[in-house]
């Protein structure tokens, strides 16, 4: 392409060349020559038609093939018309908030809501409330203009068959729409074939989708695949491997050597490979965010008065209890041992019991058992594991019914419905 400056300092010799008889130059593919003897009309014309292959436009010059401007200032109204339409609908129709439509109409554009609105009336037949459009357009708003019938249809029914319900999948693809993307034959089929192959239900396959998309979005091979072997190589039985990947896919889906790296980690703390305790905390060391989540939880427990013994003891018998909130645990902690008077350590020997609810189990039984003790109707050796593990049933039957003798109104006091002063 030919400079502005040399097309403005040839211009001159376009004007000059339609009105002269004067020899000119012309272009051969070795460069500018003369050549005297060509006649003066191809000369002219030569050069006419050389200064029109410029392709410049330039606003100094008046040239017939500046035009384009008009043009683009058309796209530019119709872009603005198909945008401001665009954001409207979203808003409107999506659910999305202007700022959410804003940026959303950068990556999608329609005048009609023809299409739009066929997607739409798809996703709410296979059960997708209001929220999760508004969730899927706002993390994919091009799924808009997706064909219903052959592109969404399929996979939304292939999804249905294996298990996920309609009260489920809703949730699960509008929290990656990326799922709505995929090919069902070149990815979607081939992941199941081989998560059915390891989880050996479609229940199972199901579960694991509504926990991560990842699943089924990357080649099991780049991780997946290989992570198994590793267990397997440790002789993890295959009922934990399900176990894992079922319930904490994204755990067993690491990369590789990070995943190895989390392997040996709980080899040195002593974990058996044989016990379902070890894949548990496999889980609860997994990822950064897992990892930060562990360092607050031994950092709440310490506080609280475990030892790190304690805390090793506690994570051995119940790894998920170091990936429970703060707030979970200190409020459990706090009535347990500040107000119902249990020493720490019996916590830290049943970590179970962190993860019954406060209000609807744990206060409930302890403060029952707390007015026997007062009463002196049953000893205050009892363990903690034996007043929270058990049944309902169980815990009625040899804490309640067993007393109402002595204590008529003591399922009311239970069931919260008197306070103490009233029994």
């Amino acid at each position: 392409m030919f400079s502005v400056n040399l097309y403005c300092k040839l211009f001159p010799f376009k004007k000059f060349a339609t009105d002269s008889t004067a020899s000119l130059p012309f272009l051969y593919k070795d460069g500018l020559i003369f050549n005297p003897t060509s006649s003066e009309c191809s000369k002219n014309q030569f050069f006419i038609n050389f200064c029109s292959t410029v392709d410049v436009v330039s606003p100094e010059l008046k040239l017939g093939t500046a035009t384009s401007a008009p043009k683009k200032k058309k796209n530019s109204k119709k872009l603005a018309k198909e945008s401001s339409y665009t954001i409207s609908y979203l808003i409107n129709t999506c659910g999305l908030s202007p700022e959410k439509a804003t940026s959303a109409s950068e990556k999608v554009h329609f005048e009609t809501p023809e299409k739009p609105n066929s997607v739409i009336a798809l996703l709410k037949k296979h059960g997708f409330s209001k929220t999760h459009i508004a969730n899927l357009v706002r993390r994919r708003p091009v799924l808009l203009l997706s064909n219903p019938e052959k592109t969404l249809l399929p996979k939304l029914e292939f999804f249905k068959s294996i298990g996920v319900s309609k009260v489920h999948l809703g949730g699960t693809i509008s929290r990656d729409p990326t799922l709505l993307t995929r090919s069902l034959e070149n990815q979607i089929i081939p992941n199941y074939n081989y998560l059915k192959s390891v989880l050996l239900t479609d229940e199972k396959v199901a579960a694991a989708v509504k926990r991560t998309s990842w699943v089924f979005l990357e080649d099991p091979e780049k991780n997946l695949a290989p992570n198994i072997t590793v267990l397997k190589e440790l002789n993890v039985p295959q009922s934990c491997i399900i176990l894992l990947l079922t319930h904490f896919p994204e755990a067993i889906m690491q990369k590789s050597d990070e995943f190895r790296a989390s392997v040996s980690e709980v080899v040195e703390m002593g974990f058996n490979p044989l016990r379902s305790t070890f894949v548990l905390a496999l889980h609860a060391i997994s990822g950064k965010g897992n990892k930060m989540i562990w360092a607050r939880c031994y950092e709440t427990y310490s506080k609280l008065g475990w030892s790190k013994d304690d805390i090793y003891m506690a994570f051995k018998k119940h790894p998920n209890c170091m990936i429970l909130s703060e707030k979970k645990i200190s409020r459990t902690m706090d009535f347990l041992v500040n107000k119902m008077g249990w020493d720490c350590r019996m916590i830290a020997s049943c970590p179970s019991v962190l993860f019954f609810n406060l209000e609807n189990r744990i206060i409930p039984r302890c403060s029952t058992v707390h007015f026997l003790f007062s009463r002196e109707l049953i000893k205050k050796d009892v363990k903690l594991s034996t007043v929270l593990l058990p049944t309902e049933k169980y815990f009625l039957e040899k804490f309640v019914t067993k007393y109402e003798k002595q204590v008529p109104k003591l399922y009311d006091f239970y069931e919260g419905k008197i306070g103490i002063e009233e029994l």
